[in-house]
């Protein structure tokens, strides 16, 4: 049995103003190993992103890890100074962002963004930096990439500012790439050609990567497993197929069952009632009680714990 690439343990991230505390990732666990592609899904304010940021240690300045361990090849990333994460961070683990126009610095070339890494990250001079960035941005279907590196963000499409941060994030080859939600802001053809280029990169490095998304048919052709999320907690987990067969939370059915198929008989999609509770939301039952379909008087009453069902799937549902 290999060793995880990332082992999350009771993670606990909050916010902290004058006043109060907010919780928004509340005690979650997960793994990822070698060469496997887990998916994180949930609908916004679930936590997500904060999961990710927590991991890259990226918080903003009222957010921090209040509870649990991040490991990292088996070292917790909560105990490494300012120095050491900043050495693992772009070069061990990368991340591509949400929205790349917010992502990459406005007045700053593709090709110094670029650089600053891989000469930070690989010793490289600046020419051999040059040569690694021509080589990746080529890899990312640029055909002029020396082009690309005198241009400016605001100078290229959202698919191609796209394009270069996935180019970023594979130029020092990490161990775990996190891809937050990396195809939202695309046209659908330019989500396609994206998706298809992490697939080859992925069978190529044989890297891991955590994939955050709340599109289920992105889901269904990236991840090994899948990791649903709501209200700060998992609520279920397991291999993508058993998850779209078999699912057994009601909020994981209702998202499959609010999701358009291309295939088969049309059929009427069926939203989920009702919205998040808002973050840091105390409420002394199940979370999804007041927008569950089968929620009885007890959902009300007891949190449920996540619980083991068959071989590598969790559920956190008393009915499930």
């Amino acid at each position: 049995m290999q060793e995880p690439v990332l082992q999350v343990k009771t993670l606990k991230t909050s916010f902290r103003t004058k006043n109060r505390e907010t919780t928004i990732v509340d005690g979650i666990d997960f793994e990822i190993g070698p060469n496997e592609v887990v998916a994180l899904v949930g609908e916004s304010g679930c936590g997500k992103s904060m999961t990710s940021l927590s991991i890259m240690q990226l918080l903003p300045r009222a957010g921090e890890v209040s509870g649990g361990e991040i490991r990292f090849r088996g070292r917790n990333l909560l105990e490494l100074t300012k120095k050491e994460m900043a050495q693992i961070r772009g070069r061990r683990i990368s991340m591509i962002f949400q929205e790349p126009m917010t992502s990459l610095n406005p007045v700053l070339t593709i090709g110094l963004q670029m650089t600053e890494a891989i000469v930070r990250h690989l010793n490289a001079d600046k020419t051999k930096a040059n040569e690694i960035a021509d080589e990746w941005l080529r890899r990312v279907g640029f055909p002029e990439p020396s082009r690309i590196r005198r241009s400016f963000p605001h100078q290229l499409s959202g698919g191609m500012r796209q394009r270069v941060m996935l180019a970023m994030a594979m130029s020092c080859k990490p161990d775990l790439l996190i891809a937050d939600e990396p195809t939202t802001a695309l046209d659908v053809t330019i989500q396609a050609q994206v998706l298809d280029l992490m697939r080859e990169l992925l069978k190529e490095t044989g890297m891991s990567v955590l994939f955050i998304t709340h599109d289920l048919g992105v889901v269904a052709e990236m991840a090994n497993r899948v990791i649903v999320m709501y209200a700060g907690q998992i609520v279920e987990s397991a291999d993508v197929r058993t998850l779209f067969t078999s699912p057994l939370h009601p909020y994981t059915k209702g998202l499959l069952q609010s999701t358009p198929r291309m295939k088969g008989a049309i059929e009427k999609l069926v939203p989920i009632p009702g919205s998040v509770p808002p973050a840091g939301t105390k409420l002394p039952g199940c979370r999804f009680a007041d927008r569950c379909p089968i929620a009885t008087p007890e959902c009300r009453e007891k949190p449920p714990e996540l619980r083991q069902i068959g071989s590598g799937h969790t559920v956190r549902c008393i009915k499930a």
